[in-house]
């Protein structure tokens, strides 16, 4: 059982304001995972032995091509999915074998989650979007269109509040994204391949969002498979054939410039 999960949200947040505060607080730490996926009598090992750990406060990009395993070590890191063998402390917590509702309260409270897809409901405003996992984290009806409207303050959409997905651009529904992922002020923001439906001067945009996010304080986990966007991470970690190749820092001023 996860303790502070069930506890009251001013003990919720307190546990989150010392966590951001730490930057040697190791809110990510994997120990020799491995993942082996069966079809019939086929095999494919996907990750082979993997560990690593991430600290509050990293931009931290998992780069690798398609095939790498990087996928499949998000999927492990964001409680999408269970390894084999290995041990995983998310926060301070063991995860290893939880119940599925302890899993889902985790990626609810502690982990935002961005995706290539954008994943949101076209019949719903971009605040009503946003909204969604603060009536799944059971947050009052009073209070969410507060929070809501501050995320999407965050990622610069409040005139676009009450537009819906198909109204705004790509790279508004994927700002719209973030903001959703960030609403709950979760440990970790998990963006995999965030600018992949994206031109170059959006995704330009959207990883301008992340680099601001992580100016403030959050903790990013990103995936991709380009070394344009893995560029405007602190940590680089490439990952291949099950494991993990380098895992180097990116000096500050290889960094791309802010676009205007």
């Amino acid at each position: 059982m996860i303790k502070y999960f069930f506890s009251t949200e001013k003990e919720q947040k307190h546990k989150k304001e010392k966590d951001h505060s730490d930057k040697q607080h190791p809110l990510i730490d994997l120990r020799d995972a491995w993942k082996t996926y069966r079809t019939g009598t086929v095999e494919l090992t996907a990750l082979m032995g993997v560990s690593l750990h991430i600290c509050a406060g990293e931009f931290t990009a998992i780069m690798g091509p398609s095939g790498s395993g990087k996928s499949t070590l998000m999927n492990i890191l964001g409680c999408l999915d269970q390894m084999d063998s290995g041990t995983y402390y998310l926060n301070g917590n063991d995860v290893n074998n939880i119940s599925q509702e302890d899993l889902a309260l985790i990626r609810n409270q502690e982990i935002g989650f961005v995706f290539q897809s954008f994943n949101l409901l076209n019949k719903m405003t971009l605040k009503e979007n946003v909204e969604l996992p603060l009536i799944y984290g059971a947050i009052s009806g009073r209070e969410r269109p507060r929070r809501a409207l501050k995320a999407l303050e965050a990622v610069g959409l409040t005139s676009w509040a009450q537009h819906r997905p198909n109204e705004v651009s790509g790279g508004q529904i994927q700002r719209a994204a973030i903001a959703r992922a960030i609403v709950m002020d979760p440990a970790i923001i998990m963006a995999d391949e965030p600018t992949g439906n994206l031109d170059t001067k959006t995704s330009r945009d959207i990883m301008d969002v992340f680099n601001q996010l992580n100016k403030k304080g959050s903790t990013i986990v990103l995936i991709t498979h380009e070394k344009e966007i893995a560029a405007y991470a602190s940590r680089v970690i490439q990952v291949e054939d099950g494991k993990i190749l380098q895992d180097s820092s990116n000096r500050d001023d290889s960094k791309p410039e802010k676009t205007n």
